[in-house]
């Protein structure tokens, strides 16, 4: 008897001694960096920009979509310098024309990006330098997506292989979202191995790292960054100082990138609508980035005091190109010295 609970408790503390190594409770995070006067415009009088524009870099240039653009719906330029080069892809249901555009991504090659149409339900494969030279060129399609069960966000492993953001429906309305590798080429699906047992109603952001072997996921909705390597394996939950269970008006994470060898998350800590005072409602952007260094550890926070709607990194020149609800629309941070 006393070897069974000998046995038992070996178990129960070789257990604790692994969750204590993936488990991460970050009570405080205070190294606060006021870079307001860093930031600066990214001044575009070429064309007219609305306000839901995601950002994406495609080898030398700075692709900014146009989601409810009514003409075009992509705009290029120098990524370098920021000049305005040209903008294609006209709304509409025709062979070249992209009826519900969804994410903007590049496939792993410097010249080649992709638009998930949700209209069509197809991703489509653009080669910029084909498009900034040829007139009369047409994309190739990279993948179909199934009606019930798509990609929100993919990130390429390789040619064929990527990293996605699926959305699942659960009943007539909801809906979770889940890291799953995907085969573009055969539409197979494999879904990560973790995930975290206390999240009910799952709604993040991701990056992945080649160079790391390794993926982070942001939760919006939950203090909560997971790093896992790319098997699903989890190596750190990393808990902000306001980890609750329960999901709740405050959003928390906003996007991710890895800059380098640092984990850059945008990160709010309130609730994005509240009560104006006035009858009305406010909204309420993040404005600042969280550093971690690849294994979660907390380095430092970003404070730009702009309204952040979303962000990508440029490694060339080691800058994050910020899209803002704010005076300026669009503005970029150089990361020199602070990562």
């Amino acid at each position: 008897m006393r070897e069974i609970l000998y046995i038992l408790l070996l178990t129960v503390c070789w257990s604790c001694a692994q969750n204590s190594k993936t488990e991460v409770y970050q009570n405080k995070r205070a190294n606060i960096l006021d870079v307001q006067d860093r930031v600066k415009e990214i001044a575009i009088n070429d064309v007219l920009i609305g306000p839901i524009s995601p950002l994406c870099i495609v080898g030398e240039y700075l692709i900014i979509g146009d989601v409810k653009s009514q003409d075009n719906l992509i705009h290029i330029f120098n990524k370098n310098d920021f000049s305005y080069l040209t903008s294609v892809l006209s709304r509409g249901e025709g062979p070249d024309e992209i009826t519900n555009m969804g994410y903007i991504g590049t496939d792993g090659m410097s010249h080649i990006f992709c638009i998930s149409d949700h209209g069509k339900q197809k991703i489509f494969a653009y080669d910029i330098d084909c498009i900034l030279s040829d007139s009369l060129y047409k994309p190739t399609v990279k993948a179909k997506m199934a009606e019930r069960s798509f990609p929100n966000k993919y990130k390429s492993i390789n040619d064929s292989l990527y990293l996605a953001l699926i959305i699942k429906p659960t009943g007539n309305s909801g809906y979770n979202e889940n890291i799953t590798k995907w085969n573009m080429k055969t539409g197979e699906m494999d879904n990560m191995l973790y995930e975290h047992p206390d999240i009910k109603k799952k709604r993040v952001d991701f990056d992945l790292s080649i160079k790391g072997g390794c993926y982070v996921e942001c939760y919006l909705y939950h203090d909560l960054m997971t790093i896992c390597d790319l098997n699903g394996n989890l190596k750190y939950n990393i808990y902000g100082p306001e980890w609750d269970k329960s999901t709740n008006r405050v959003s928390f994470y906003g996007g991710v990138a890895y800059c380098k060898d640092k984990i850059v998350a945008l990160y709010s800590g309130k609730e994005t609508f509240y009560n104006s005072g006035s009858g009305g409602m406010k909204v309420d952007r993040p404005t600042k980035f969280l550093v971690f260094d690849m294994n979660g550890n907390y380095i430092q926070t970003i404070e730009t005091k702009c309204q952040i709607l979303n962000f990508c990194y440029d490694e060339k020149n080691n800058r994050i190109i910020m899209s803002l609800d704010d005076d300026m629309q669009f503005a970029y941070l150089d990361l020199s010295g602070l990562i």
